[in-house]
């Protein structure tokens, strides 16, 4: 009887462990692919605003290459916008201020990919407005933000400048809010209809 209790105690022990391991030759043999994105279009629309009242969340300088590794954003690219009625509502508040409202298309992978998004005139290399939006894709998007909205003298020398920047996980096509003190964004990433 002894014997029979050691043996059942023996099993209980080392089933999980046969289970286990065959759960996990089963994942290398078969892996869940079902929310590995390839290169899908998704249009990515966003509103950079700000927020009137509130003080400027970093009094430091654009950095020169505020651009670095990132794909300029061509004309090719660029999508009607969207979000106009909202774009009102905020124009139209006393709180807030709309700097800037872009649209466009890209493809998204699981490999971050960056684009640099600009406005108004350039000089000595900075816009009054200038960022880059890095997009990656698996089961959600992962969205960084960073932008810059410039003060810039008489002779179109950088003086001073306000940062944004944040950095969030969303579901595809849902509106998502970013706040950074006095600069905030409303950013959306909506899956394109795959053509025909």
């Amino acid at each position: 009887m002894r014997v029979f209790r050691s043996l059942a105690l023996l099993l209980t022990l080392v089933a999980p462990i046969a289970l286990a391991a065959d759960l996990d030759t089963d994942a290398v043999a078969a892996p869940d692919t079902s929310f590995v994105a390839g290169n899908f279009n998704y249009q990515v629309e966003l509103i950079l605003f700000r927020q009137n009242g509130e003080p400027a969340a970093t009094n430091q300088r654009a950095p020169e290459d505020w651009a670095a590794g990132a794909q300029a954003l061509g004309a090719e690219s660029k999508t009607s916008t969207t979000l106009d009625t909202l774009v009102g509502k905020l124009a139209a508040s006393q709180g807030y201020q709309v700097l800037l409202h872009r649209a466009w298309q890209q493809p998204l992978s699981a490999t971050p990919s960056r684009v640099a998004i600009s406005d108004g005139q350039a000089q000595f290399g900075h816009y009054p407005i200038e960022g880059t939006v890095s997009l990656s894709l698996a089961r959600f998007t992962d969205i960084d933000a960073n932008f810059w909205v410039n003060q810039l003298d008489d002779h179109g020398v950088l003086v001073s400048s306000e940062r944004m920047r944040q950095a969030t996980r969303v579901r595809n096509g849902e509106l998502t809010y970013l706040d950074n003190g006095s600069l905030a964004m409303l950013i959306k990433v909506s899956p394109l209809p795959a053509p025909r």
